[in-house]
Order: structure tokens, then C-alpha cells, then sequence
């Protein structure tokens, strides 16, 4: 008997060659096919209360609306445990492997490369596979989940706790400390400064920018390039590399970024 599951892919020509060569493989029936997550997560919710739900979803990980695969996902396991998704991509964008690490799935599913997986042929093992709990992503989407958790776990907001790093972010975009405290939702402004200084002491300002102003201008510098600087006395910028080697800092490099 065929699984019967859905197709969430954006390109409509593409959606519907899918749907057709998923269908003549006879091992599989698309019930559902839509362009978008929030489509997705709708049909989700309504067959699973009439005891409907499809068996496996195939989604593309770039989708029309809001939510890309991955996020649209998460939203459906939540309601629905380790429903079974095959994920496919031809994007290789950093915030798409850093939303699959953040989304902690674990089984029952596939992530593979698009120009690699996109025969019907080869997408229904996938989806077998992830219907009987098990684990399968592509090395090459691995590698780069590994690299963006690598250079995450770099990043000087890695260092911050969630409060401190929104606002480090809002400190970078220029709000005042008055500010950021009705945005944070706190009755005293000092809050943000006793934040303020926290931010300072992780990202160990403190010791050498010499005043707040300096030191919060150097945090908001630390914020837009996205990389743990530090001015030794003379004012010279400098930066560890991915080996750990302390390295010059470079503004025309940033600028290139």
C-alpha cells in the first residue's frame, strides 16, 4: 500500500513533476501538495484532528511565505512528535543549517542536497527510512552544519547570555540605554547598564577601553562584524583566527565581508 504524504515545494513546475513521478513510483501518494510552511502546518492541524495526518512530508527547505522547511517543521513536530520529514535544499545559506542544528531533530528524518536527491527513485527510500525513526543527512549538508556550528560557537555572542545579547544588538543599532529598557520592558534604566558592563567584561572591554563611551563604541564594533576584537594600549585592532593565532585586524577586510 502506498504511504500517503504531502510535498511542500515553492516551484509549482517542479511541485508538480514531483508529484507525479512520487505518485507513478507506486510506493508513495502526495495527498497534499502546497508552496509554502504555513500551508503545510494548516493541513497538518486539520487532518490530524479528523485522524488523517499524512505518513512523511518531502519539503524543500527554501519555501514561499514565512517560514522556511526547517522552521515550518519544528511547528509541525511540536504538535506532532517526530512526524517524519525529508528535507531537501539546493541553498547553502548559513541561517538554513543553523535553524536544523537550533531545531534539535534528532530521528525521523533526511536532510539531503537537491541536485543530489531529487529523483523520485531516490527521495522514497528517504522517506521509508524516516518513517521507520531513523537518522539520515547528506555529509556534505553535515560538514556544513558542523562549519556554522564551529564558527558560531566563535562568535563573541556565543559568550552572551539571551538577554545580553539583544542588547548588545540594540546597543550596536544605536538606541540609548533609556531606549533599550522600554524595549527590554525594564522599569530601571540601570538595568541596562549593569548589562552593559557584563557585555563589557565578556567581551573584555573593561580592562582597555577606559570609559563606557569607548567601550560600548568598541562593543557595537564587536557586533557588526561579527568577531571577538581586541585594542591592545596603542589602539591597535586585533583578532584570533580560526586556528587560534592572534592576528592584526583588518577594516578594508570587513568592508570586503
Amino acid at each position: 500500500m502506498a504511504l500517503p504524504i504531502m510535498l511542500i515545494e515553492d516551484n509549482p513546475a517542479l511541485r508538480s513533476a514531483l508529484k507525479a513521478g512520487l505518485d507513478a513510483t507506486g510506493k508513495v501518494a502526495v495527498v497534499y501538495d502546497c508552496a509554502s510552511g504555513e500551508e503545510a502546518l494548516q493541513y497538518c492541524f486539520e487532518s490530524g484532528q479528523q485522524d488523517d495526518l499524512p505518513a512523511a512530508a518531502i519539503m524543500d527547505v527554501q519555501l514561499a511565505g514565512v517560514l522556511n522547511g526547517i522552521q515550518a517543521a519544528v511547528k509541525i513536530r511540536g504538535e506532532f512528535p517526530r512526524f517524519p520529514v525529508v528535507f531537501y535544499s539546493i541553498q547553502d545559506d548559513d541561517a538554513y543549517y543553523r535553524d536544523f542544528r537550533k531545531s534539535g531533530i534528532l530521528s525521523h528524518y533526511a536532510y539531503v542536497r537537491k541536485s543530489n536527491y531529487l529523483l523520485p527513485h531516490m527521495i522514497v527510500p528517504l522517506v521509508q527510512l524516516a518513517c521507520q525513526g531513523q537518522g539520515f543527512i547528506d555529509a556534505d549538508i553535515e560538514a556544513r552544519v558542523q562549519e556554522v556550528r564551529r564558527k558560531d560557537e566563535r562568535s563573541p555572542m556565543a559568550l552572551l547570555e539571551p538577554n545580553e545579547q539583544a542588547v548588545a544588538r540594540m546597543l550596536a543599532q544605536g538606541l540609548t540605554n533609556e531606549q533599550i529598557a522600554a524595549v527590554m520592558g525594564f522599569r530601571d534604566k540601570r538595568t541596562i547598564s549593569r548589562i552593559n558592563g557584563q557585555i563589557y567584561t565578556c567581551w573584555g572591554l573593561n580592562d582597555t577601553a577606559g570609559d563606557e563611551k569607548t567601550a560600548r563604541t568598541r562593543a557595537a564594533l564587536i557586533v557588526h562584524t561579527g568577531q571577538l576584537l581586541a585594542w591592545d594600549a596603542s589602539g591597535a585592532v586585533w583578532t584570533v583566527d580560526e586556528q587560534g593565532k592572534r592576528q592584526p585586524y583588518s577594516w578594508g577586510a570587513a568592508r570586503d565581508e
